[in-house]
């Protein structure tokens, strides 16, 4: 009983000294709250990363959205794709003082661009939506706890528009197709034999080598002002043409359609040399079928296919004088109605004279007006700025 009695208070006095014991506690509870601390600390430092990261990578997309729109507007990319490519390069460019090299190329292969091009009568908008998403390394602490990455994303969204009147033309080119522009210029078309003319349209010799004659060059330059035009207007929405091949009277001549396509193949390409010179004729008729009324006039038509603004054109052309002194007044006099009347008029002086050259100095609606080609390269550059400068003044036509 006494040995019984005696190892019972030896327990009893062993587990006191325990329990009682503040050295032994604190290690304890020490070893347990370490692992705590421990993750505390790594969910604290990583939390605050993450909310950093994910305010810079909102702002990056932010701005990255309302770049590609705002490039979008002012022309300087005109399709979704790169709006696409600017909007991610953007994006990665924004964040990469903050990341490596690595993260930053997967942040740009991982963010998404959505484009909407919305285009109305009166307007056309750009929507963008960029969502951008990356896995944020996360400090040694979370590792311990067993997560090595975090998700960041971004969701953002801008628009940007602009609010137009699409803008339409109806153009006249009066040609000059006189004997004339027989003659050679100066580009050796090939070695071979041909018939040569001069400066009046009479025949002059068969003999090489083949030059390219004023009237190829013509037909060749009418056909690029066309191709602005077209490259402008693909869907042949808001141009119209017609033309008039010209000597002493109107030679050719064709009515207004849609398009180049039926003024190329119903005047353009059938131009040849001959006969004398006089733009009275054909002036008169190019200014009457830009200012006539009713139901068929280039006016109602245009405005019947939704185009309110409309802006009309004449392109008259020669390479000489007129025979009779009287087509000078008479020419002129119908200049300073087309002006008048609104109608802006392009001149190309092709080799002509000083009379003829001043005369189509007049008719121009101004000095810009006014083109003198010495050459068939002064007169295909003349042709092609004449149609990507009436192309250019139509803000939509080029969408």
């Amino acid at each position: 009983m006494v040995n019984m009695m005696s190892t019972w208070h030896f327990l009893a006095n062993s587990i006191s000294r325990l329990t009682t014991d503040r050295g032994g506690n604190f290690a304890m509870v020490t070893a347990l709250l370490i692992p705590v601390l421990v993750g505390s600390a790594g969910v604290a430092l990583d939390f605050s990363n993450m909310v950093s990261q994910q305010r810079q990578l909102q702002d990056a997309s932010d701005s990255a959205a309302l770049a590609a729109a705002t490039a979008l507007m002012d022309g300087s990319i005109t399709t979704s794709a790169q709006a696409e490519t600017l909007a991610k390069e953007f994006v990665a460019g924004q964040m990469a003082n903050s990341m490596s090299a690595a993260d930053t190329a997967a942040l740009k292969n991982s963010t998404t661009v959505a484009v909407t091009i919305t285009t109305t009568s009166t307007s056309k908008s750009f929507k963008v939506k960029v969502n951008a998403t990356y896995n944020m390394s996360l400090t040694p602490f979370m590792r311990m706890l067993g997560r090595n990455t975090a998700a960041i994303a971004s969701n953002s969204q801008t628009t940007s528009g602009t609010s137009e009147v699409k803008s339409s033309l109806s153009m006249t080119l009066a040609l000059d197709q006189s004997g004339s522009m027989l003659a050679d210029t100066a580009n050796i078309l090939n070695y071979n034999s041909c018939t040569h003319y001069n400066t009046s349209g009479r025949s002059i010799g068969s003999y090489s080598p083949c030059y390219v004659k004023k009237i190829d060059a013509l037909k060749s330059a009418a056909n690029l002002l066309f191709t602005q035009l077209d490259t402008a207007d693909p869907q042949a929405q808001y141009v119209r043409t017609n033309a008039i091949g010209w000597s002493s009277e109107v030679n050719l001549s064709s009515s207004f359609v849609w398009g180049t396509t039926s003024t190329r193949t119903n005047v353009i390409n059938k131009l040849s040399g001959g006969g004398g010179t006089e733009s009275a004729a054909p002036m008169k008729k190019a200014y009457e079928g830009l200012t006539s009324t009713g139901s068929q006039s280039e006016t109602q038509i245009q405005q019947n296919a939704g185009n309110t603004k409309l802006t009309k054109y004449i392109v008259l052309m020669t390479d000489g004088e007129n025979n009779d002194s009287s087509s000078n007044t008479a020419t002129l006099t119908t200049c300073t109605n087309a002006k008048n009347a609104g109608i802006k008029i392009y001149s190309v002086a092709f080799m002509a004279p000083t009379v003829g050259q001043n005369l189509l100095r007049s008719c121009a609606t101004g000095n810009g007006y006014y083109f003198q080609a010495e050459s068939m390269s002064d007169l295909l550059a003349a042709f092609k700025a004449i149609g990507s400068e009436a192309a250019s003044e139509k803000t939509l036509l080029t969408n």
